[in-house]
């Protein structure tokens, strides 16, 4: 599960690292704690323009189909790669609404003992940005003259080595040379499913970070610092 993630990029970086348009007022700061619920930027691909774009959407997919967005709870801020091709929450998302998140890492949560969980985090150990895989959908509220919202899900897939001791499912990272293919929609009875594996251990790196990462009101860069010099190999 990937509950918290975190990304140092604001708007000029994200443009840079994934060659994405931002509208000029969009704006998009660093943050260090993202909890379910808030609003993001993701990365579609405008097929007008034929170019990538940068988007808010909240974090947490409503399926067009829901009636009570409330009873979703925290249920579809991930979907598992297994199966995008089987449910209906997601088969539409993943055919022909897939997306990039951006982000610089993620949290996971270590169990120690019945009360006690020490958090890690985890990046790239290049330091360079990442992208999630995710699925994103549109979903119009019933009142008469509200709009839609936009709502977005990570995909998950097996834990790779690094991750496993803490959790045995972790957000699939897309390599950027896949990017173009993730976000392409010119064959949707053929979705990149083939995509949606764990990336290789020996790029990313993990370390302990405060429990103050717990609160999703906290909300700095201090929030990464490394609270031991161990690390995972």
């Amino acid at each position: 599960m990937c509950g918290r993630y975190f990304r140092r990029s604001d708007k000029q970086r994200i443009a840079d690292a994934f060659r994405a348009g931002v509208p000029p007022s969009m704006e998009i700061l660093p943050s260090y704690n993202i909890a379910p619920g808030s609003m993001q930027p993701v990365i579609v691909e405008d097929r007008d323009m034929a170019e990538r774009v940068v988007c808010l959407m909240r974090w947490g997919l409503i399926p067009a189909w829901c009636d009570d967005p409330k009873k979703l709870g925290l249920s579809t801020i991930n979907a598992k790669a297994e199966s995008l091709m089987e449910k209906p929450t997601w088969r539409g998302a993943f055919t022909r609404r897939r997306c990039l998140v951006p982000a610089d890492g993620y949290y996971e949560w270590q169990k120690l003992d019945a009360k006690t969980k020490q958090p890690w985090a985890f990046a790239l150990r290049n330091g360079e940005p990442l992208a999630f895989a995710g699925v994103w959908e549109r979903w119009k509220p019933r009142e008469p003259g509200a709009a839609p919202v936009e709502t977005f899900s990570i995909v998950t897939t097996e834990a790779n080595e690094l991750s496993a001791p803490m959790h045995g499912r972790m957000p699939a990272i897309l390599q950027p040379r896949d990017y173009e293919r993730w976000l392409r929609h010119d064959d949707p009875g053929r979705p990149p499913i083939d995509l949606l594996r764990p990336l290789d251990a020996s790029l990313m790196s993990a370390w302990k970070v405060s429990p103050e990462v717990g609160n999703a009101r906290n909300d700095s860069p201090a929030l990464l610092d490394a609270v031991s010099a161990e690390k995972t190999i």
